[in-house]
């Protein structure tokens, strides 16, 4: 129903981003908020998906068409809804899920939360064959470190991707020990930190 919208990202929150056009604000859930950072407050095009439940209509956003198409290919697997398709897009790009798709990498599928060994073993049988894989290039842009606290928003951001607190409070003292320049860099090294 929407392609994309084209807007002023005006909030961000560790689940979904507030685009605000023609004087409507549209809440739109994301895989990773952060990655829109460096538009805050900037004229900005979200690429977008409306689902439909019996109790919510959701807009899913994203920064770029392959991202989306992963999502819509995720959400078409058995098993797989759209929180566990935001989880994977959220440390991944949509090239690197390809390629464990393609080499049928259980272990890498198997990393992300709410994701077993037969749900990876299904997104396999499922879109091994049907996905195109690209030269990787810098899909996401790197964003500006802005007056906040980077950890505190990383961390929320975590849990909002549907890590546990013990998981979280886990990684937090290695992320204290390192410096990040964005939300998102931190966000993917929590990330790396909790599938080691």
């Amino acid at each position: 129903m929407y392609a994309y919208i084209k807007g002023k990202v005006s909030q961000l929150y560790p689940s979904h981003i507030v685009v605000e056009a023609n004087g409507i604000g549209y809440e739109i859930q994301t895989p990773n908020s952060y990655r829109f950072q460096s538009q805050l407050e900037q004229e900005t095009q979200v690429y977008t998906q409306l689902i439909v439940r019996e109790d919510a209509q959701l807009l899913y956003g994203f920064v770029n068409l392959e991202e989306k198409d992963m999502f819509l290919s995720l959400i078409k697997v058995t098993g797989i809804g759209p929180k566990s398709a935001l989880a994977i897009l959220a440390s991944s790009t949509p090239n690197e899920v390809a390629i464990a798709i393609e080499n049928e990498n259980e272990a890498y599928l198997t990393k992300f939360p709410g994701i077993g060994k037969k749900t990876a073993r299904q997104i396999i049988l499922d879109l091994k064959g049907k996905l195109i894989i690209t030269e990787e290039s810098e899909l996401f842009p790197e964003s500006n470190h802005s007056d906040y606290d980077l950890l505190d928003e990383a961390l929320l951001a975590l849990e909002a991707l549907g890590y546990s607190k013990r998981e979280i409070s886990r990684v937090k003292k290695g992320l204290e020990k390192e410096s990040f320049d964005t939300v998102d860099a931190c966000v993917k090294r929590g990330l790396a930190l909790l599938i080691q």
